[in-house]
């Protein structure tokens, strides 16, 4: 299973100190075990040659001491007799045996030593014996006797090869030790090398957690700085308490709205702010989420803040570890809500006002109503009356009427009419304000096209020679309603159709495109008698008319019904003219999916 960053940086973290024990270790042992192995072998050497000058002295001692004894008996056998001969004689044959024995003993762990010695001590016991014997005898002894004892008996040439023997072994074992000299020199200064190199791994380790360390501390600060400079930008008061309820740290937020000047650290939260948090149920409710886990969530509470305000707090709460310690704080948010309770407030006395307000709309709705339903029947009825009689009148006259009675009368009939028309469509401009949207898919292609031929077949009835010249590209599908949409397309295209009278051939052009916002625009352009732009402003107003009736014929009601289905709908209208040279209509829609979700009515 592959480890983790963190786990790695952990495996590396626990054996590095054994490492670095280890290597103080071989630097402190390593050259005292060279060392101690370099005098020892020097100790040894020094042995070694103590040893052969012991066993020089212990020969030559065994060496003088025979030949004292054999020439203290060749004085006797010469007849020369003495106390201090005879003390001469006493001393050397105490001398000869320990001496012969220290070198025995010296050469114990030499075989072939021990083999000459044994040689050495065989002649020495034959010669003491020798000697004794001439001693007793005194003068008759005989010299030759004593030659023959010298040859037969031989030591010295036994001594001599004890000594070269012992010699050689000093000169092998100085050899050795001088060996072992080189190799401890080597040995040192092979240590000194390795000390010196582990000393820089050290020195270079060392410096390396050092510059690491330094760059801990350096990022360490430069977060904690980050964290300062976040946590002071944060508008919204934060505190950080302890388990005893003390604070830890704050922002600048809390500072200010609390009035803390100055190192507050380790002081108990309930003397911040004058008290502003000495309030026994938000202290246990705190105390419970530090020893219990809860956490806190938009509690209400009313605080007097230093500027001496009272204020309404949504105070938050949870339990957080610090990153530098096994300690556990509490983290405090408090949230200023006297604004959005004043707002609240302020938006029920409205909901209340509004309510009024709602309720006298319904009133004057129900009057609208009223007033519609008098329009429509109790108004309209004197309007057919007149009109109709007017025709009767006029029939029933005949002849008999002159041109000046017939004037009036043909005035007062168009009035009554016209009258009549523009209490339909004051009608129909009321019925789009209060009517509900009913949104479907609606093809906006086929409305333009059917509105089309509707015009086409009145404008051959209505003005004969007038020759109209259609281009209406593709257009979508929306969303909306379908009569009222029918309605844009009737007065737009109608428009088009009425003031291009005298424009031969009148151009008529419908388009669509997608414009910034993703909205469909719709563009209705003509070649008519076009309108002065200063009075473009009263072109969509109910009533407002940029023509006489005597020019075109008309309500001025059209586009004001116009304006109010596209604002129902989502989208808006403006037109572009110029006196004489055509006007263009331009009007958005969402575009599908983008309707709004209300159908409320628009002015």
């Amino acid at each position: 299973m592959p480890q983790t960053p963190r786990s790695t940086s952990t495996i590396r973290s626990q054996w590095r100190l054994p490492a670095l024990g280890l290597v103080v270790v071989l630097i402190v042992v390593l050259p005292f075990l060279l060392l101690r192995q370099s005098s020892q072998s020097s100790e040894d050497a020094w042995k070694d040659v103590v040893h052969t000058k012991d066993v020089e002295s212990s020969v030559y001692e065994l060496a003088a001491s025979i030949r004292s004894l054999e020439g203290a008996a060749l004085s006797i056998a010469a007849g020369v007799d003495n106390p201090s001969l005879r003390e001469r004689i006493e001393l050397s044959r105490q001398r000869i045996m320990p001496a012969l024995s220290r070198v025995q003993a010296l050469t114990q762990d030499n075989p072939e030593q021990q083999v000459r010695i044994g040689m050495l001590q065989a002649s020495v016991v034959r010669r003491m014996d020798y000697s004794d014997s001439i001693i007793e005898s005194g003068v008759d002894a005989r010299a030759a006797d004593i030659d023959s004892l010298v040859a037969r008996y031989p030591i010295h040439g036994v001594i001599s090869e004890i000594l070269d023997a012992e010699r050689a072994l000093l000169a092998q074992r100085q050899a050795e030790a001088q060996r072992q000299d080189r190799h401890g020199d080597i040995a040192l200064w092979s240590s000194m090398l390795a000390q010196l190199l582990l000393l820089g791994g050290i020195a270079y380790y060392a410096w390396r957690q050092i510059g690491r360390r330094l760059d801990a501390e350096r990022d360490a600060y430069s977060a904690s700085l980050r964290a300062s400079a976040v946590l002071d930008t944060v508008r919204e008061p934060i505190v950080l308490a302890d388990d005893k309820l003390h604070v830890v740290m704050h922002n600048a937020a809390f500072s200010e709205l609390y009035g803390v000047a100055g190192d507050v650290r380790g002081t108990p939260l309930a003397e911040i702010g004058g008290g502003a948090w000495h309030d026994e149920k938000t202290l246990r409710r705190l105390g419970d989420v530090l020893s219990r886990g809860r956490e806190l969530w938009d509690y209400e509470q009313q605080q007097r803040t230093a500027d001496g305000v009272q204020r309404t707090m949504l105070i938050n709460a949870r339990r957080m570890p610090l990153p530098d310690s096994e300690d556990e704080v509490v983290l405090v948010t408090a949230s200023d809500m006297s604004v959005a309770k004043a707002n609240e407030r302020q938006i029920m006395e409205l909901n209340r006002q509004m309510e009024g307000k709602v309720e006298q709309v319904s009133d004057v709705n129900r009057e609208l109503e009223a007033f519609s339903y008098s329009v429509s029947h109790d108004l309209r009825a004197p309007l057919r009356h007149i009109a109709g009689f007017g025709d009767k009148l006029g029939r029933h006259l005949g002849d008999g009427l002159d041109d000046k009675g017939r004037h009036y009368l043909d005035v007062m009939v168009s009035s009554a009419r016209r009258m009549s028309a523009l209490i339909d469509d004051l009608l129909v401009y009321s019925r789009l304000g209060r009517s509900a949207l009913r949104l479907q898919l609606v093809d906006m292609q086929s409305l333009a096209s059917e509105t089309r031929a509707m015009l086409d077949s009145n404008n051959a009835a209505d003005h004969p020679g007038h020759i109209i010249e259609w281009r209406i590209d593709p257009l979508p599908v929306v969303v909306g309603d379908e009569n009222m949409l029918r309605q844009v397309w009737l007065n737009l295209l109608g428009n088009a159709t009425k003031y291009s009278v005298g424009s031969e051939p009148a151009r008529i052009e419908v388009s669509c495109r997608r414009d910034e916002e993703g909205h469909h625009h719709f563009q209705v352009r003509d070649n008519g008698a076009g309108f002065d732009m200063q009075y473009a402003g009263k072109l969509f107003g109910v009533f407002q008319r940029l023509h006489t009736a005597s020019e075109f014929p008309g309500t001025g009601v059209g586009l004001a019904s116009v304006r109010r289905v596209l604002a129902r709908h989502g989208g808006r209208i403006w037109a572009e003219a110029q006196a004489g040279a055509g006007a263009t209509f331009h009007f958005t829609l969402p575009a599908t999916g983008d309707m709004p979700a209300h159908n409320e009515a628009t002015p």
